[in-house]
């Protein structure tokens, strides 16, 4: 497998973080990886990393313990990342806002665009947060969805609730209405008087 497929490889597995709207540039940007091993197999179209594995991409970064990263017939890249758990961090376009997440188990389907994290995922964007067993993220649609587990069922050991955290929004920095002028005092008008 060549150095330039892995590097694409690696790319794949970055595009896993559930952001539609990422920063745009990073793209562009050289993949970076560390591991303790690589393995690739280049008949099977297959990389893995192993190993206190950091892939950083612009602003994109995923931890894992393992991730394997493969090509499909059609081209297309898929990977999964685990860890205890795999976490990943990403800059939004045209904000300052950051996505983090983890899970134990991260998947992308890169010809679908549909991300899934499973067993004690989380996802934040700035203060708001949420939390369950099983997050599913459709990129093309920009919808995403948390339950207890992928087939609604609870995981042993769990309560199997979702929890979310949503701030609420500041205010607009619209000036204040300025205070209505005070009420006209109506007076007799020397015209309307009686004539003399």
């Amino acid at each position: 497998m060549s150095l330039r497929l892995i590097c694409l490889l690696a790319a794949a597995a970055l595009a896993a973080a559930p952001a539609a709207r990422a920063e745009r540039a990073d793209a562009a940007k050289p993949v970076n990886v560390e591991a303790d091993r690589l393995t690739a197999d280049d008949s099977k179209q297959v990389a893995v990393f192993e190993g206190k594995v950091v892939l950083t991409q612009g602003t994109r970064m995923l931890r894992a313990d393992r991730v394997t990263i493969r090509q499909d017939s059609e081209g297309f890249q898929h990977a999964t990342a685990e860890g205890k758990p795999a976490v990943f961090r990403e800059k939004r376009e045209g904000s300052d806002e950051w996505l983090d997440g983890e899970a134990e188990r991260i998947e992308y389907d890169g010809k679908r665009e549909f991300v899934e994290l499973f067993n004690r995922a989380r996802l934040s964007r700035n203060k708001d947060e949420v939390r369950g067993n099983y997050i599913s993220y459709d990129q093309k649609a920009d919808f995403f969805q948390v339950q207890n587990a992928k087939e609604f069922a609870p995981a042993p050991g769990r309560d199997g609730r979702v929890r979310a955290v949503i701030q609420p929004k500041a205010k607009s920095d619209t000036p204040a209405r300025p205070a209505p002028p005070p009420p006209v005092e109506l007076k007799p008008s020397p015209l309307g008087s009686a004539p003399q």
